[in-house]
């Protein structure tokens, strides 16, 4: 089984940007935990971040036919790109949406996803166990059938 996991804009600088919020982990701290559960699960693991929205559309674009499954955590395109909306209805790769904060208790306009009726399902407000608790929801989805 082979899962992809896509990250969007600005998580490059977690571990420095706003520790309140997100933490003190980086996004290398954050993979290195997905692998070490990719691995127990027997799930071979793709990682991809860009700060770039249209690099996000080719991302999710090149899934269809190359993984079984993505983990999104689009950041703050999940709440403004009909783009990525567009790409991920357009490849039909199944999907978990994930959040290091929980959206609901922020500001407003992070309160609406342009994603979440799309995917199978969203974890939210865990910091880097979102990424864990995505990984494992998403595995035992597929293998399920």
């Amino acid at each position: 089984m082979r899962i992809c996991v896509l990250n969007g804009p600005n998580l490059n600088l977690l571990g420095q940007r706003e520790p309140e919020i997100y933490g003190r982990a980086t996004l290398a701290d954050i993979e290195r935990l997905v692998r070490d559960s990719a691995r127990e699960l027997s799930v071979e693991l793709e990682w991809f971040q860009t700060n770039h929205e249209g690099a996000l559309v080719e991302a999710i674009q090149q899934l269809e036919g190359r993984a079984d499954g993505a983990l999104l955590n689009a950041a703050a395109l999940t709440h403004t790109s009909l783009a990525v909306r567009d790409a991920l209805l357009a490849v039909q790769v199944p999907f978990v949406e994930l959040h290091l904060s929980n959206i609901f208790a922020r500001e407003p306009a992070r309160h609406h996803s342009l994603v979440a009726d799309l995917a199978v399902g969203i974890v939210a407000g865990f910091g880097p166990q979102s990424y864990v608790l995505a990984l494992q929801a998403l595995a035992g989805r597929l293998r399920a059938g």
